[in-house]
Order: structure tokens, then sequence, then C-alpha cells
């Protein structure tokens, strides 16, 4: 007698689990196979992959590890970032509990007077009564997986904030390191900028004294006065530079940032940053966590369909009580007091003029724009990493041509002052020398700069500074 019963409520409880979530398929990734090859590119290490380096062991600089510590503690759009993250979490929360039934307890009494003739007596009658109870109202009986559909989404939506607050975090770290790396340019670019300064305001005195003598021209003596205004101006230049650099830094870290941080090795130095593999392209879709993210998007927007597709078959929704009644407080819980209501309800649409035909098109059309979002995440992603690839070979071999320039234009300037104190040459030479020689210093920092930030951004754009 109770078969059928039984096999009723199995087949209710197998259609809840089911949904109409079309099958997920990873988009196949539009790139190739290997990083670019040719001139521009040098030889890439495959050997490992930069995202499983921590990001202290690449950052090898005591001094910008303590800064990036103090970036992940302070910066308010990590804090943003990671409050997304509770906040799509208490979304999905919310939306998962729809899937449970909602149970409500209640209890309360009515005290009050009847009219005389209105209960069959003559007299005016008081009355009393009392009620306790439990009630699930409206709960949705899932059969055709439309709130199971709806869950899914929020939860890909919680993963791929999970993953856009991680992409944050290396973005962040990346940000600040080439923040100090910038400080350390500007200020040893100021360095040289003194240095000619110091320079330029000897050859200026010894003009004047040879003006003075007569054995200069005014042309020579102007000539010099140019130069160490010109020296002055780049020093003011690179001043104000500096001061620049290091508001945007502590910006960035969301607090001053101590002085005795603000400096540490020279761009020359080998030690501030570690070797870097580059590994397989196919690596970035594990390791991009905008990639996983967008990933996660669409997966939600493949969880809408089911959600769309649910919303032509039936709803039902349940109404039900339990508890008791009774006229007075002291017999409230006695078996005969005891009432219940059960209130199963089902709706079907009919007629909705394409309302759900054409949220379940638009469903379909997010998707797709999902999926286009999702392989512009990875071309875009392959672009980074080919472009840092490009820079990090292409650096390392300018800033071996920049130090052989500056040596030959330090020969050329020592032998031009040399040439113009004996009265060999004229003071036009000096001057022609000099100026190369300040643009190959500044120039050859800029390029050691140049090489430890594509460095950086290499480190970025595949995946690493989670850890």
């Amino acid at each position: 007698m109770y078969k059928r019963p039984l096999s009723l409520a199995l087949s209710v409880v197998t259609l809840a689990g089911c949904t109409m979530i079309p099958k997920y398929h990873r988009p196949d990734a539009p790139i190739a196979k290997d990083w670019p090859t040719g001139a521009a590119y040098g030889k890439t290490d495959r050997d490992g992959a930069a995202a499983d380096i921590a990001w202290r062991s690449f950052f090898t600089d005591p001094q910008i590890q303590k800064v990036i510590e103090l970036a992940l503690q302070n910066n308010r759009d990590l804090r943003v970032a990671a409050l997304n993250v509770e906040l799509a979490r208490d979304q999905y929360r919310i939306q998962r509990a729809s899937l449970y039934p909602s149970i409500d307890a209640s209890a309360g009494g009515v005290r009050g007077r009847t009219a005389a003739g209105v209960n069959g007596s003559a007299q005016a009658a008081l009355g009393n009564q009392y009620n306790v109870g439990l009630a699930a109202t409206a709960y949705e009986v899932d059969l055709f997986g439309r709130l199971r559909s709806l869950t899914r989404q929020e939860q890909e939506k919680y993963l791929a904030s999970a993953e856009a607050r991680t992409s944050v975090q290396i973005s962040l770290i990346a940000q600040v390191a080439v923040g100090c790396l910038t400080l350390r340019e500007i200020d040893e670019q100021l360095a040289v900028a003194h240095e000619t300064l110091k320079a330029v305001q000897d050859s200026y005195q010894l003009n004047k004294r040879s003006f003075e003598a007569g054995t200069a021209s005014e042309l020579d003596l102007s000539t010099a006065d140019a130069q160490v205004q010109t020296a002055r101006v780049h020093v003011l230049e690179f001043e104000r530079q500096s001061a620049v650099a290091a508001n945007a830094l502590t910006l960035l870290v969301g607090q001053p940032v101590p002085a005795d941080l603000l400096r540490g090795r020279p761009l020359e130095s080998r030690s501030v940053l570690a070797s870097l593999p580059a590994g397989l392209p196919s690596d970035l879709l594990l390791r991009r966590p905008d990639i996983l993210a967008n990933e996660h998007i669409l997966k939600a927007a493949n969880a809408n369909i089911g959600a769309a597709r649910a919303d032509f078959f039936p709803t039902i929704s349940l109404t039900s009580s339990l508890g008791a009644s009774s006229l007075q407080l002291s017999k409230l819980f006695e078996r005969p007091g005891s009432v219940w209501a059960f209130a199963p309800q089902a709706s079907l649409p009919i007629f909705d003029a394409g309302r759900n035909l054409a949220a379940l098109d638009a469903s379909k059309v997010n998707k797709r724009i999902e999926v286009a979002n999702y392989e512009k995440a990875i071309q875009t992603a392959f672009r980074e990493v080919a472009d840092a690839l490009a820079d990090k070979a292409s650096y390392e071999r300018q800033v071996g041509a920049q130090e052989t320039l500056v040596d030959a234009e330090s020969k050329r300037y020592t032998l031009a002052n040399a040439r113009y104190r004996q009265g060999v040459d004229n003071y036009l030479n000096v001057l022609s020398a000099q100026q190369d020689l300040y643009n190959a210093q500044q120039g050859l920092i800029q390029a050691r700069f140049a090489r430890l930030s594509s460095l950086v951004m290499l480190y970025k754009s595949l995946g690493g500074g989670w850890k």
C-alpha cells in the first residue's frame, strides 16, 4: 500500500535534483601553441611556470619586499576587491537558501467581546482564543531546476569575484615593484644630472678665467653658461619627478612609505629580481586569474540558460502549517486542539506575450557574448606575455649596447676636454661631447629600468604574484 506514494516521492526527489543547464564545454583557446620566435625574442625558458614562483622569491630586493608587504596590508583597491568577494559569497548564500523551505514559528492570543443576541444569549460574552504553530510559506519545489540553476549562477559569480581579487593582488604587486624601480631610476638620473652640473660649472669657471685672461672668446663663456643653466633645469625636472613618483607609490601602498624603503640596490644589480621561466601558452588557461574569472562568468551565463528554460514549465509551491488552538491557555497543547493546513499550488505559463522565449534567447546571446569575452581574455594574455618576452630579450641586448656607448662617449668627452684645455680644439666640440655623454648615461639608466620593469610585467602576465 505504500509503493505508489514512495515511488511518487522518489520521482519528485529525482526531478528536484535535475537542472536544464546545457552541458558546459570550454571553448578552444584561440592562440598559438607556443610563444613567438625571432630575433626580438631570443631564447625562451619553458622549464617551469612563473605562477609557481612566490613573489618573495622573485622580488629578491629586501626594500621592495617590505614595500609590497605594506601595500598588501593597506591598499584600498585590494580591500574593495576582498569585500566584493565577501559580497558575492553572501549573494550566493542568499540564493542557495531558496532551495530549502523557510519555517516560521508563531504564537498569539485574542480576547474579545460578543454582543448580546449575537451569540444566542441575552447577555454579552467575553472570550479568549490562543494559538501556536509552525508554518512553511510558499516553498517552491524545484522540479525543473530553476532555483538550482540560479544558485549555480551565483556560485560562479562568487568564484569569478575570488579570481578578480587575485588579479587585483597580482597587478598591485607589479605596480608597487615598478613604482620602487621608478624611484631608483629617477634617483640615478638625478645623480647623473648633479654630476653633469658640477662638471659644467667647473668648465664655466675655467672659461671665465680664460676669458678674463683674453685667451677665450665671449662665445665660449656664453656657451658654458648655457650648459650650466641647462644642467640646473635637468636637476629641477628630476627632483619634481622624484616627488611625483613618491606620491604615486604612497597611494599604491596606502600609507606613507618609510624613507629607508625608498632606496635600495642600483638598477645595474643582477640581484634585484630572480630569473623567470615562461612555460607554455596553455599554462595561461590555468594560471591567469583574469582568464579564470572570465570562464566563471561564462559558466554563470551557461547556468542562466537553465533557469530560463525552466521558466517554461510549471512552478509548484507549497504552503503548510501545523499548530494548536484553544480557548484556554492551559489546554493549548492538548491533542483535540491541534490544527493543520496544507496548500499546494501549481502555475503553468500559458500566454506571456513571448516574455519567456525572449528571456531564453537573451540568455543564449549573453552566453555567446561571454564566450567572446573569454576568448578575448586569452588573446590579450597571450599578447601581453609575447610583448614582455620581446621586451626582456631586446632590453638585455640594449643594456649591453648602451654600456658600450657610454664608455665610448666618456672617452670622447675626456679627449675633447683635454684638447680644448691644450688650446688645440674649440669649446663647441667639448659641448657636443658632454651633451652626448649625458644623453648616453641617461639612456643607460632608462634601459636598465626598462629591463627590470619588463621582467616584472612578464611575471605579472604569466600569473605570478599570488603566492
